[in-house]
């Protein structure tokens, strides 16, 4: 249950009757709405909420905001209610002050719900797909690719507590021009290999690194007989099924080691082998939105641009100004492009698996794909304007010693995800990568990262975990075990610092329903930095151990509570919640 939500709607409630009540005494004209709205102010000193109903009735009423609010209050029965008082300030806002209720009510319902705090239904079971990763199977993954598993796989969980039916899925690029030029790659050192390296040219756009030499000898080693008799095409269709069925693995197993596991890996080469490519190109031509040119098919892309514009508001003027072009589907050669496989991959998503909508997290590099992938779709019936997200994630930097590092000091290439996590634990990594916006770039610092202090995030929020354990353990040892809710007097918790966290406690299911609305799990993050702050500053302040007894057990129950929602957003994030540190 939402708190922040509950007290909005009661204060609603109460303005409503103490409105009809004051029509009752004259002292207020019928026929009007209330309105307004209830916010929760930056400076509770006049209150916890603050209502604008009066200034939204003054109108109406034809009477001064001031004057509506204090008719109001005056018809305010807080009996029952979560509130202890109600007060006008300044031009008319109507400003309640929270009661022992509402803070005894929060902590019960962590109680009651346990690890499904915070969870809610707003998805109402709409199938969505989160595709993430999607790395070229043609080497190791890197930092774009640690950071992007982080994001999806967090944005998942936040979508699933959210109330999604939510399906995570690896995109393998197993087709096309990439996994040519691989094969390629891969015979051209095989070559060098057996006939020296003057002996066969590397082609310049090939790939360098030291993995397709390993490839090579690797497949050397099971084909004693290389070159002979067969075609060089033969050869690197050979090669290229060899790479990938190991290159794939090492990603799986590179991933599960990182926490991510999918409920599916899709080759784009069944796309290719089940003619879906083609008969998706067919049809963006039977709906009219391709032409051929010079031999090859191209898809009218700036006219489904245009559409697209001009249905999100643009007018056709300004949609006709725009320099937009199109794009090649099926070269002369009579292969498909990527985007073509693209294309039909998103309507398998949407046509044939049925998910209301797709998110695909993708690297900033692809902003200028986002929109034609959408008109592309939105070309085959399928609004794909409406119901492809596509998330951007800026680049990461990684600094040591406060200097970026580009290269692996094992293997001198680009620091790769399985280099990353040797250096540094899971725990570290996967809070970090989810530290910002996907929006704003972000900064790694290797160093931070395993500093075991408060300036580490990580660090901070899982020593606030293992100091509540310690506490419980401890305070076990003398006899005092955590209480049913029920059992406790909450209105004993008068301190600042302990309302406060009952607040931060109260805003847990709020902070995941904006994290799945804004596809941000990084407020995940910011929520549990805020938690564990609050904690500690309630730690520092409250006597738990030595209080009255009373009150020893409400204070032992708030730090029990704020461990368990502590535990269950670092489970979000995929972080573990020691202990002991």
């Amino acid at each position: 249950m939402n708190y922040i939500d509950e007290a909005k709607k009661e204060i609603e409630a109460l303005l409503d009757r103490a409105y009809r009540s004051a029509v009752q005494k004259g002292t207020l004209p019928g026929g009007a709405a209330l309105g307004g709205t209830v916010e929760i102010p930056k400076d509770v000193v006049f209150g916890d909420y603050a209502s604008s109903a009066a200034m939204a009735a003054a109108r109406a009423m034809r009477m001064a905001p001031r004057k509506i609010a204090d008719a109001l209050i005056s018809e305010t029965d807080l009996s029952g209610s979560f509130f202890e008082s109600v007060s006008v300030a300044g031009a008319g806002f109507i400003n309640f002050r929270l009661g022992p209720k509402w803070y005894g009510d929060v902590i019960g319902c962590v109680e009651a719900e346990g690890r499904d705090y915070g969870s809610s239904d707003i998805g109402r079971g709409e199938r969505v797909m989160v595709e993430f990763v999607s790395a070229n199977p043609t080497g190791p993954m890197h930092m774009g690719n640690a950071r992007g598993g982080v994001l999806g796989d967090t944005l998942a969980n936040v979508l699933k507590a959210a109330g999604y039916d939510v399906w995570k899925e690896f995109y393998v690029n197993d087709a096309g021009n990439q996994v040519h030029k691989f094969a390629v790659s891969i015979f051209a050192r095989a070559m060098q290999a057996r006939f020296g390296e003057d002996s066969f040219a590397f082609p310049e756009d090939g790939y360098h690194g030291e993995d397709i030499k390993e490839l090579a000898r690797g497949f050397l080693a099971e084909h004693p007989g290389f070159p002979d008799g067969r075609s060089e095409e033969e050869w690197q269709d050979d090669m290229a099924r060899f790479g990938l069925d190991r290159n794939i693995p090492r990603m799986k197993s590179d991933l599960l080691k990182y926490g991510i596991e999918y409920d599916e890996w899709f080759l784009e080469s069944s796309l290719h082998r089940s003619g879906y490519v083609a008969a998706t190109v067919e049809l963006l031509t039977e709906n009219g939105w391709t032409y051929e040119k010079e031999g090859a098919l191209w898809l009218r892309t700036a006219d489904l641009l245009r559409k697209k514009y001009i249905a999100e508001g643009k007018t056709p003027e300004e949609a006709g100004k725009l320099d937009l072009k199109d794009d090649v589907l099926r070269r002369a050669n009579g292969f498909y492009t990527y985007f073509a496989a693209d294309i039909a991959y998103h309507r398998n998503k949407l046509e044939e698996r049925g998910f209301d909508r797709v998110i695909n997290v993708w690297g900033a590099d692809h902003h200028g794909h986002v929109a034609r992938l959408q008109a592309a779709v939105d070309g085959l019936g399928l609004d794909g304007s409406g119901r492809i997200v596509i998330v951007l994630m800026q680049l990461v930097n990684l600094l040591q010693d406060g200097q970026p590092v580009r290269m692996s000091k094992r293997t001198g290439k680009a620091i790769a995800l399985g280099d990353l996590l040797d250096e540094i634990s899971v725990d570290a990594a996967r809070y970090y990568f989810n530290n910002r916006a996907s929006t704003s770039p972000l900064d790694f610092d290797l160093d931070l990262a395993v500093r075991q202090d408060s300036e580490n995030p990580v660090y901070y929020v899982q020593y606030a975990h293992a100091r509540i354990c310690t506490l419980l353990s401890m305070l076990a040892s003398e006899g005092h075990e955590v209480k049913p809710a029920k059992e406790l007097r909450f209105e004993l918790l008068t301190d600042e610092t302990e309302r406060a966290l009952v607040k931060q406690l109260a805003a847990w299911p709020e902070e995941i329903k904006l994290a799945a609305r804004d596809y941000d799990p990084s407020r995940v993050n910011r929520y549990l930095g805020e938690l564990a702050a609050r904690f500690h500053r309630f730690y520092n302040a409250c006597r738990i151990r030595g209080a009255e007894p009373e009150l020893l057990d409400a204070r032992l129950k708030l730090a029990d509570t704020v461990r368990a929602v502590l535990e269950n957003g670092l489970a979000l994030l995929g972080v573990t919640a020691p202990e002991k540190m």
